[in-house]
């Protein structure tokens, strides 16, 4: 029944965002040296062995490590993400100052490259001349090979300084997203666009094509009402996985055109070894997965009319 798939699909999220917690706490465990020593030591601080003890237990690292994840285990599930060491304020301040951006620029990646992919693929599809074809089919190869870092520093060195298309120099809040969207975008449209173009090759070779041809369909209607369907359902569960890459994975982009987003908060965490924060971002990050990933096995039944009635069943 619909109602066990959803509870089936409930619990599998849940048991994601346990794995991924319990993980990410034992790396981060396993990390050499103590953060609050080495940020409190400091002989300039003037601290003693007291208030060094003092400051451990403020932060609970002087407690076991079970205890620890018991504590923050429990923490996160009341939405409380603990205190940053380095900053001295809560976690979730400075995740609602970087989130937004890092949220903003992942979503328009995303759909920039579900385009992208999509134009390649169709284009792949109706294109009829071989050697232009084979040019379509072979460039997601190389826009997954593109360094990303070095992608960014071309197009701010051609769209903006050369051609002067796009400012990075106090842009606009829209404007100085164009250029970090396509660097994002580009490799990301690899994977999609060569996924689409495999399943559209299958669905037009399928039986329904070939009746909807035989009734006089025209090559593009066959392509978009009956191949598309079909052959989208593979790519929005790639889409799902790759927009919790996104969020995990800003770090270059937003290096390169200096936004301040959770790429950079993780940055500076890693520097000063900020568990709170780091122990934050991969829970946000699995959890935004964990969600796009639902909503599109959600999804399916309701796309698929099969899926449906096999779920329904």
């Amino acid at each position: 029944m619909m109602n066990t798939y959803l509870l089936r699909r409930i619990g599998q999220a849940l048991l994601v965002l346990w794995a991924a917690f319990t993980t990410s706490f034992v790396l981060l465990q396993l990390m050499p040296g103590d953060a609050v020593l080495i940020k409190f030591l400091n002989p300039d601080l003037g601290l003693g062995p007291e208030q060094i003890a003092e400051i451990q237990a403020a932060y609970g690292t002087d407690q076991p490590a079970w205890r620890q994840y018991l504590h923050t285990l429990g923490q996160f599930l009341t939405g409380n993400f603990g205190y940053s060491l380095q900053a001295g304020v809560p976690v979730s301040e400075g995740l609602i100052t970087n989130l937004p951006p890092t949220l903003r620029l992942a979503a328009l990646g995303l759909a920039v490259a579900l385009l992208l992919a999509l134009a390649l693929a169709l284009a792949a599809s109706v294109v009829r001349v071989q050697s232009v074809r084979a040019l379509l089919q072979s460039l997601p190869s190389l826009f997954v090979s593109i360094p990303v870092f070095w992608l960014g520093i071309m197009l701010i060195q051609w769209v903006s300084f050369r051609l002067g298309w796009v400012p990075v120099i106090n842009p606009g809040p829209w404007q100085g997203l164009i250029l970090p969207t396509l660097t994002l975008a580009v490799p990301i449209s690899a994977p999609l666009a060569q996924i689409l173009m495999r399943n559209l090759d299958a669905a037009m070779a399928q039986p329904y094509v070939a009746v909807a041809r035989a009734k006089g369909a025209s090559q593009l209607h066959v392509l978009l009402r009956h191949a598309a369907p079909n052959a989208l359902l593979p790519v929005l569960t790639m889409a799902g996985v790759l927009f919790g890459e996104l969020l995990a994975g800003a770090v270059v982009t937003e290096a390169v055109f200096g936004l301040n987003g959770l790429g950079s908060l993780t940055q500076q965490a890693v520097g000063n070894q900020d568990t709170a924060v780091l122990q934050a971002v991969v829970m946000v990050s699995a959890t935004a997965f964990v969600m796009i990933n639902l909503m599109v096995d959600l999804l399916y039944p309701w796309l698929d009319p099969r899926l449906r009635n096999a779920v329904g069943g």
